[in-house]
């Protein structure tokens, strides 16, 4: 096992592939080990292990799950990995991030039609909320559709991130716990970013993560897709001072993002820090 990507999304939330679709790519890209950690939803970890009985040459599996949580504190993006997908603790979690994300769909939509009197068709509008997991990108989608905005950066920035909420998040305790719960690992992702373009380092970025450890945070994404030599550097560091599990991510969402699988900065995990290889050896890793 040489490379993995444990990051990525498909169309059960923002990503654009299917899980077969992507199961070809990871293969294509010579992927080994990967994880689809899709938003509020643990889909993709009950359905894929069937479909990569079926498929040749199949990569090895980890089931994963992304949080986007929120507290007066900040805003946070909790990874679960090899959870008991059958466990009470993860599937009250993903039913509640689902619930509010169902209802902050449906508030955008009422904000874009009273602020700026976009509207949509009933039947596109339908279609959106019967989706696994709207969110965001796919109101962004039907805005650019409708002539509403000419890209999806735009449509985000410039009108739906207007709407504000003060409390419909999952809180980081109820997502690390829960993950904790089901028998999986909890780790933060992409740990210097928070929200929207706020870069997190030195001591607050030491402070976040003491705070979310008092909840059971176990690890860290240590290597991704966006990180510049010294993110990753303090990252790492800072998994090697607590004694954290790291992790490696694209974050990739097929052409829903500018970036490709396996893109995590990590070229061979024969080089990476122990926390990864503990990961590794820890968690539960589903092969043919």
């Amino acid at each position: 096992m040489r490379k993995i990507d444990l990051h990525m999304h498909t169309v059960i939330s923002d990503g654009t592939d299917q899980l077969e679709e992507l199961i070809r790519k990871v293969r294509e890209a010579g992927i080994d080990l990967f994880s689809v950690s899709d938003h509020d939803s643990i889909r993709a970890g009950s359905e894929m292990p069937a479909l990569l009985e079926k498929a040749e040459h199949a990569p090895a599996f980890i089931r994963g799950v992304e949080f986007s949580c929120k507290d007066e504190l900040g805003k946070y993006h909790v990874l679960g990995y090899g959870y008991d997908p059958d466990a009470p603790a993860i599937n009250e979690a993903v039913e509640h991030g689902h619930a509010l994300r169902m209802e902050k769909t449906q508030a955008r939509l009422e904000f874009l039609k009273e602020e700026f009197g976009f509207e949509f068709p009933t039947e596109e509008i339908e279609a959106l909320l019967a989706r696994d997991n709207p969110g965001k990108p796919h109101i962004a989608d039907l805005m650019i559709k409708y002539g509403y905005a000419k890209e999806k950066s735009q449509a985000i920035s410039d009108y739906i991130n207007k709407k504000k909420f003060r409390s419909m998040h999952i809180q980081p305790e109820e997502a690390i716990r829960s993950i904790l719960a089901s028998g999986g690992i909890p780790v933060l992702a992409h740990p210097a970013y928070g929200d929207g373009d706020d870069l997190i380092l030195g001591d607050e970025m030491e402070d976040r993560l003491r705070y979310l450890m008092d909840f059971g945070l176990a690890g860290v994404e240590g290597y991704y897709s966006g990180f510049t030599a010294r993110i990753q550097e303090e990252i790492l560091g800072l998994a090697e001072k607590y004694d954290l599990y790291v992790t490696a991510g694209s974050d990739y969402h097929g052409k829903g993002k500018l970036v490709e699988l396996g893109d995590t900065n990590l070229d061979d995990i024969a080089d990476a820090p122990a926390g990864l290889h503990r990961f590794i050896e820890d968690v539960e890793i589903l092969e043919r």
